[in-house]
């Protein structure tokens, strides 16, 4: 709904873009107790999308929010490929991994349309308000007139399509809103990096040939790859393809640029070798593409995710993933802050401190595949030329399921880790038998009073989760002060794991990263962690 002339308004938290970064930070807060609102300034909410692509690690964090149901409903679990090399054709599987460490060992075929669908309905569901039509201007002050960038709360200046005005005082402003943000922008962050000499375009078509349906198809040659998902929108399938740049006067990165001429759209396929004709196009649009990241993620208390911090290419599908983990990693610390009663500055700053580091590891693993799928240069021209000629062994090399798996595994961003962060503690005495403060908890078998459960059923729901190992003293059990938001929702959970020996603590962060751990269930030092995150009252 768009809005038109109201008073001002208060949130804990203002989210500026209602895509996927936006909802999901808007989810996260939520559940943690934030109240907040989301504002776009586009008029209508479905849009064409642009990543077809969920990974595990997106999934894992989602899931303590109650969506991943509805989004393995509406996706493509057990995806398999037809990759064209020349005239061979290699079969891949890319579903059902060997991945012990996680209930989504599969790569996750769905639309961005249909992730922002169920985030958003998920948002409606709780009353969270997203308001179409709404476009962040600027600052503004509790009197009017403009605002230096803040250190208390935020007054927006929002302007409706049809001419409403609105002023909205927040504790936290997030800018999920794009490679070209506004956000950014007003906070002066510096933009790193630069444009690709080359862009994508995509398309929806209607095809004749002789193509598998409802399989992905990927056509390797020396001027690109080729992919065919299918998971058109206004058709059946949806092309994605790469191109020498042409940008045209008004290119606005990250954003569908105008629709490619048809001719156009019958060379890339007619060129791919996948042995298809175009029958219809059905829509297509150009997409420059750039590879940067912001020099700050913002500060309290404005702060930048998803793609108003960092632009990838397409390749690998981590851009709306990686947005999404930015999400998971700030709503949690933004609901915290927003109801401990005290600033929590040191939690504040780790956001920009994690996730700035994971972004950059992110960007450089989709420059090099990038590089490899659609580079003119000579040196990946020449290794595509070469695949056609390995097409013989390939069945035999994509038949081993652990290099599909290490494949898979790869994409889910398992280099991504938060050990030097402010909030990543060790106890005394260190316990060994967990993953390392600021490392993923991996999902594993354990059992509660005799019942089998895995790690991350345990963990499947809002807030920190302590895992007392057996042999535990209870006084630690007292020790725990009451969650911040006890009023509403627990956000505090304990475990006591019969199945691990021991007698020590295992703090797990909401986004399902071990945030303190130590031999002994010691009361204080616990006491001390979760004050620091701002998951108990003093």
């Amino acid at each position: 709904m768009a809005v038109g002339e109201s008073p001002t308004a208060d949130t804990d938290v203002l989210v500026v873009g209602a895509g996927p970064a936006g909802l999901a930070t808007a989810l996260q807060a939520h559940a943690h107790d934030a109240t907040v609102r989301v504002v776009d300034r586009r008029e209508h909410r479905v849009r064409p999308s642009r990543a077809m692509m969920l990974h595990a690690r997106a999934l894992e964090g989602l899931r303590p929010l109650g969506v991943t149901d509805e989004l393995l409903d509406r996706a493509d679990t057990t995806p398999e490929a037809r990759i064209h090399l020349g005239r061979r054709i290699v079969e891949a599987r890319l579903g059902h991994a060997d991945l012990p460490d996680t209930a989504f060992p599969h790569l996750t075929l769905v639309r961005q349309a249909d992730v922002e669908d169920v985030l958003w309905h998920a948002l409606q569901a709780r009353g969270v308000p997203v308001d179409w039509g709404v476009e962040f201007r600027g600052l503004g002050t509790e009197g009017g007139g403009a605002q230096e960038l803040p250190d208390g709360p935020v007054y927006a200046e929002l302007q409706a399509v049809y001419g409403g005005h609105q002023a909205h005082r927040s504790r936290f402003l997030v800018g999920c809103d794009g490679q070209s943000s506004t956000v950014r922008n007003l906070i002066g962050a510096p933009w790193r990096g630069g444009p690709y000499g080359v862009e994508a375009v995509m398309a929806d078509l209607e095809l004749d040939g002789p193509l598998d349906p409802g399989l992905l198809h990927v056509a390797v040659g020396q001027a690109g790859l080729v992919f065919l998902f299918a998971l058109g929108e206004g058709a059946t399938w949806r092309m994605l393809a790469t191109r020498p740049a042409v940008p045209p006067p008004d290119a606005r990165f990250g954003q569908l640029g105008p629709p490619v001429p048809e001719d156009e759209v019958a060379r890339l396929v007619g060129e791919s070798g996948l042995g298809a004709a175009v029958r219809e196009v059905r829509w297509s649009a150009q997409v420059p593409l750039q590879h940067r990241i912001a020099g700050t993620f913002g500060n309290d208390p404005i702060f930048l995710a998803g793609d108003a911090a960092h632009a990838h290419s397409p390749a690998g599908g981590q851009g709306m993933n990686n947005g999404i983990l930015d999400a998971l990693n700030l709503g949690w610390k933004l609901g915290f802050a927003s109801t401990a009663g005290r600033p929590l500055p040191e939690l504040l700053e780790t956001y920009g401190q994690e996730r700035r580091l994971a972004a950059r590891r992110v960007l450089a693993l989709t420059h090099v595949i990038f590089f490899g799928e659609a580079s003119p240069h000579p040196a990946a021209r020449l290794a595509r030329g070469i695949l056609p000629v390995l097409a013989p062994a390939m069945p035999l090399l994509l038949r081993q399921r652990w290099l599909t798996s290490k494949g898979i595994r790869l994409l889910a961003q398992p280099f991504v880790h938060y050990r030097n962060s402010a909030i990543s503690r060790d106890g005394t005495p260190r316990s060994g038998r967990w993953p390392r403060p600021g490392e993923r908890l991996p999902d594993a078998p354990a059992s509660v009073d005799g019942r089998p459960v895995r790690l991350h059923e345990l963990t499947a729901a809002p807030g920190v989760h302590l895992l007392l190992e057996r042999d535990a003293g209870s006084g630690a059990l007292g020790a725990v002060p009451a969650p911040a938001g006890a009023g509403r929702v627990p956000l505090l959970h304990l475990h006591r794991l019969t199945s691990h020996p021991g007698r020590g603590v295992v703090a797990v962060r909401p986004d399902g990263y071990v945030g303190f751990r130590c031999g002994e269930a010691d009361p204080a030092q616990l006491r001390g962690w979760l004050r620091l995150v701002g998951a108990a009252r003093d």
